[in-house]
This record gives structure tokens, sequence and C-alpha cells, in this order.
């Protein structure tokens, strides 16, 4: 068998995942309850959020907070300080593709 198969678990429940970690990219998934959010943290690669349930409220850097829901994917730039939540009554879920791997922009940063 030449391909790799990777499985994300489903839930109602807050909960994040990390599926891969390769010496490609990073991949974890997310579900975040209404009021709950990720810790304010700066990203650590190219980052793409890809929106697959629910509504995201994102605030990068210092700017207004902006809204994005499901089928959109949310590019953040390498060193880009992050504030996710969910605000909605619905769960958000998404996927969080880092590329490259973290481990390799720590290499590049030095």
């Amino acid at each position: 068998m030449i391909e790799k198969t990777y499985s994300f678990h489903q839930s109602d429940e807050k909960m994040i995942e990390q599926i891969v970690d390769d010496d490609n990219l990073v991949i974890n998934h997310i579900i975040l309850t209404k009021d709950t959010s990720l810790p304010i943290h700066y990203s650590n690669s190219n980052v793409y959020l890809i929106i697959i349930r629910g509504q995201m409220t994102i605030s990068l850097n210092d700017e207004e907070a902006q809204k994005y829901s499901k089928g959109n994917i949310v590019n953040v730039p390498y060193k880009t300080k992050m504030n996710i939540n969910n605000f909605d009554d619905d769960l958000l879920e998404f996927f969080v593709v880092k590329s490259p791997n973290p481990k390799d922009m720590l290499k590049n940063d030095n």
C-alpha cells in the first residue's frame, strides 16, 4: 500500500487533535462549542484554516475581528497573532494546515 490514511474524531464537544505531523506539514482538527476559543497565540508556520462547520470569529494582530463560515479557507501568514473564537450557537469545526511543518520554520529562523 503506497498511501497513508488518517482519521479524525467526530464530536459535539470541544476538541483539539493533531492528525498529521510529518516532514511536509501539520494538520490539526478543532471543534469549538459556543463561547469557547483557542488561546491567543502566534502562527508558527503558514497556516490555512479550513472551516467545515459553523462560523469562526478571528482577529489577527490588532485588526478588527472578522467572521468566516463553513466553506471558507482563511490563510494566516507566519508570525501573525491569532485570536480564534466561536461566539455562535452552532459548533465551529475546522482543520488547521501548517506548511511547511513548524519544525522547519524554526530551523529557518536560526
